[in-house]
């Protein structure tokens, strides 16, 4: 793969693991061939302009290789009504009124600040719904609903009171734009990605402080503003486009571009190597 006679496009969706290398510590060769793929990719897809800002940063990556394509909503995500909303809390044994948090609990992860969150004193009861691994039972005070279906995630979003966003650092925010699509508040730490993707449509505040964080999710209004008028519709033709921009590359001279190439990923081989 990493020796494509084709052109290459890769998607990066967030550069956690190489801004916070010492909290993930695992040694395989899948991350290396990762950062590997993206050097040697003719186009390289991300959905923030912030997340690529990260990329010419922290991978070197030319610009005229870096194309922003925002992500967006399922059209599955719609505000149900209060018989599914009801359906759906009964089968996950959720309270009338809750605060949720989406994303995957398979692993600890500093940067999402899940172990705090659930010790911060708050009125309203907190959800957590995503894959779980034995760790994430040992949260105090939370109901964990494991891995939910589209279908029924739908219904969790719009019998939440807020959604929270207690992350740190994020390449897009997806569980933000669902939740804006069901109708449901959305409350963030500061983050940069997560201002360019909502902007007004969200309540911010100071990255990190949880405890503001939850006493604004609690004091929160509805109704929620729309979501982006950004669709995978749109998405998918903006991808094609880029995928048709690389294939002309096959046409075209490409020795300059490879010449570059080489050095890029000689230096990241040799950054990658250092940091074993």
């Amino acid at each position: 793969m990493l020796h494509s006679p084709c052109p290459m496009v890769v998607t990066l969706h967030d550069l956690t693991a190489l801004k916070r290398r010492s909290e993930h510590l695992r040694t395989s060769v899948r991350p290396r061939l990762r950062q590997l793929a993206v050097q040697r990719a003719e186009r390289v897809i991300v959905p923030t302009a912030a997340l690529a800002r990260d990329a010419f940063a922290r991978l070197g990556l030319e610009r005229e290789r870096v194309v922003v394509i925002p992500e967006a909503p399922d059209t599955i995500m719609y505000p149900r009504t209060p018989a599914q909303i009801a359906e759906a809390r009964a089968r996950f044994a959720l309270p009338e009124r809750y605060l949720l948090w989406v994303g995957g609990l398979q692993h600890p992860d500093p940067g999402k600040h899940i172990v705090e969150l659930a010790a911060t004193r708050r009125e309203l009861p907190l959800v957590l719904v995503g894959p779980t691994r034995p760790w994430a039972h040992e949260l105090p005070n939370v109901t964990l609903t494991g891995y939910v279906p589209d279908e029924d995630l739908a219904a969790i979003y719009s019998g939440a009171h807020a959604l929270v966003l207690s992350s740190e650092d994020e390449g897009f925010g997806l569980p933000a734009v669902e939740a804006l699509a069901c109708g449901t508040p959305v409350v963030a730490c500061e983050v940069p990605a997560l201002r360019e993707v909502l902007d007004e449509r969200a309540t911010f505040v100071e990255s990190c402080d949880l405890i503001a964080l939850l006493a604004a999710a609690e004091a929160v209004k509805r109704p929620a503003p729309p979501p982006p008028p950004w669709t995978w519709q749109d998405a998918a033709r903006a991808t094609w486009r880029v995928y048709e921009q690389a294939a002309a590359l096959l046409d075209g001279p490409r020795t300059a571009i490879r010449s570059l190439r080489r050095v890029s990923v000689a230096g990241t081989e040799r950054a990658l190597t250092d940091s074993q």
